[in-house]
């Protein structure tokens, strides 16, 4: 469409109202978009997951939202995290003059000033056509007998499957990056209403725990529209707003939300490094997304991960983790939303520039591009979790498939305490054993969260344990267990039968999102033997696997540098440059 100002007559292509400058560029008309696209990302080739479509048109702008891939405009990725979605506006100002590009039949390109105060809304949202397959198990790229021993499996429960490949591989500066792995899934795709009975249907008759995997059919339909600070129309767009401030400035968008299904949700006035990028969600509604490069990613995101006052070498060690852990999760997360990632605890807690440091950007900055290479030279899935409980899980037995030698379990401590930490022997002593294990002596230590204690009445425990259909439970059983001692098999009995649930996270949150699996657990009984209550003793706060960051900190401030850390946790793995 073609917008004029009324009472104003100019050329054709510029437009001009109080200071504000708006050009109109004609492009093609959109198509829509595709879903697991295959299209290079500049700078970089990139394989696409699964069953990959026909590439959309180069000038579609609604398509390339949907491209699960890195841009490398400017000599590293830039990366789409969305700050906020299902929104019904957003109210922003540029902190350097800014340019607009509002997409459409007819390209429009708004510039106005720093500090202009502008507001974007979302009219008529259509929501996305999603689809969902029930993800039955993933499993290592390599790990080709568990999957066939899986689909054999479900194949004999009376299950049509087919595999996917998730992720993909991708190049930067010469280094090969690989993140892909297997995915099992119903043949069937059904609408999210009827996978959700599937999934409680199959929890109820197989006693597993499954998840849903969302395809986008099609994508969102609406219009945006751009609005001054007095609520005057600018202009009207289809799909997709760009906006950039031509000298690097930023942006400050009023009201963030944040911390969505968590305790302290709220809103905030934040500042941000990078362009918006202004769309429509699956619902229909306004996602605000920063687009960012990952340097500047990693300033708002690592004083979320790690306290800023900790040492300056652990800092480095988690400044490197996550980067690699921002290029593990290309491609894997997120696959229906037009963005790459969230600002959540889902993928990483990203508060932009008001969330920033001045020690974690230094840390940032002195491993500028570093990432952690194994003895082949592949990047390492750099995972960290919050505090290990003196000894570190490996892979397989918190995600299942192939073992990663990245990622072995091990004693978190000093040479001379090694011996006394056998989890694996004597969980009981273990959990009450005083050792000196790094994540305990660390200057932020939290002994809450090194050692910790949960106690659930019975009616509650046979209310989260509902879905299991056992009836009143009367018995807990840890049938397997990783090398750390973390639960990974757990049989559930019940006054109706006994069901199991497997895998580290399954287990937690069947009851209610434990600190971690790394537990014994006990019943209170009364004179007849009944369970009145169920007591939790455990160890740690998270999964456990790859680097404990209290441990990092208990290792920097006993002398290690960053590279000694990270070459603790990953089994030997070296730092070098990504880009």
């Amino acid at each position: 469409m073609t917008w004029r100002p009324r009472g104003t007559t100019v050329a054709p292509d510029v437009l001009r109202v109080s200071g504000l400058l708006l050009l109109l560029l004609v492009t093609s008309a959109a198509q829509p978009a595709a879903t697991n696209a295959h299209v290079p990302a500049q700078g970089a080739a990139l394989e696409a997951a699964g069953d990959a479509g026909m590439p959309p048109a180069p000038d579609d702008p609604v398509a390339t939202l949907y491209r699960k891939q890195l841009d490398f405009r400017g000599g590293e990725p830039r990366v789409p995290i969305r700050l906020m979605e299902g929104q019904r506006d957003v109210t922003f100002s540029p902190l350097g003059r800014m340019r607009m590009r509002i997409a459409g039949p007819v390209e429009k390109v708004l510039e106005v000033p720093a500090g202009t105060v502008l507001r974007v809304r979302a009219l008529g949202g259509v929501p996305a056509e999603i689809r969902a397959r029930i993800q039955l198990s993933e499993h290592a790229i390599e790990d080709r007998q568990g999957l066939a021993a899986a689909q054999a499996e479900w194949v004999a429960r009376g299950l049509q499957v087919r595999v996917h490949t998730l992720g993909g591989v991708f190049g930067i500066a010469g280094k090969v990056i690989d993140n892909r792995r297997l995915l099992l899934l119903t043949e069937k795709a059904y609408s999210r209403e009827e996978a959700a009975r599937v999934q409680a249907d199959i929890l109820r008759t197989h006693h597993s725990r499954t998840f849903l995997f969302d395809e986008l059919v099609a994508p969102p339909k609406g219009t945006l529209e751009v609005l001054d600070a007095k609520g005057s129309s600018l202009a009207l767009g289809e799909g997709r707003i760009v906006a950039e401030t031509l000298d690097g400035g930023g942006f400050a968008v009023r009201r963030v939300e944040h911390d969505v299904g968590y305790a302290n949700h709220g809103f905030e006035d934040r500042t941000y490094r990078g362009s918006l990028q202004l769309s429509l969600d699956r619902a229909g509604k306004l996602a605000v997304v920063n687009l960012v490069p990952l340097e500047a990613l990693l300033y708002g995101l690592v004083p979320s991960e790690i306290f800023a006052s900790s040492h300056a070498e652990a800092l480095k060690a988690q400044a490197v983790t996550a980067r690699g852990e921002v290029l593990a999760k290309v491609g894997t997360k997120h696959l229906a939303d037009p963005y790459l990632l969230c600002s959540e605890q889902h993928c990483a807690v990203y508060k932009g520039r008001s969330g920033e440091h001045p020690a974690t950007t230094r840390a940032v900055d002195a491993t500028r591009g570093e990432g952690l290479f194994d003895a082949n030279r592949r990047l390492v899935d750099s995972v960290y979790s919050a505090v290990c409980g003196g000894h570190t899980e490996s892979n397989e037995h918190v995600w299942g498939g192939q073992p990663d030698a990245s990622l072995r379990g091990r004693p978190d401590a000093p040479d001379e305490v090694l011996q006394s930490l056998q989890p694996g022997k004597d969980l009981a002593a273990f959990l009450a054993s005083g050792a000196r294990t790094y994540c305990r002596t660390a200057s932020l230590a939290q002994p809450t969260k090194y050692r910790w204690e949960k106690r659930f009445p019975a009616a509650v425990l046979d209310r989260l344990t509902a879905d299991l259909a056992v009836g009143h439970v009367e018995g807990l059983t840890v049938v397997e267990r990783g090398v750390s001692g973390r639960a990974r098999l757990l049989t559930v009995s019940g006054e109706h039968g006994a069901s199991q649930v497997r895998g580290e996270l399954a287990i937690r949150r069947l009851f209610g999102m434990l600190n971690s699996a790394l537990f014994n657990v006990t019943a209170e009984r009364d004179a007849k033997g009944r369970a009145t209550a169920w007591v939790f003793r455990g160890a740690g706060w998270g999964h456990g696997v790859g680097m404990c960051q209290t441990g990092a900190i208990g290792r920097a401030e006993a002398g290690q540098d960053y590279r000694a850390i990270l070459r603790h946790y990953f089994n030997g793995a070296e730092v070098a440059p990504v880009y």
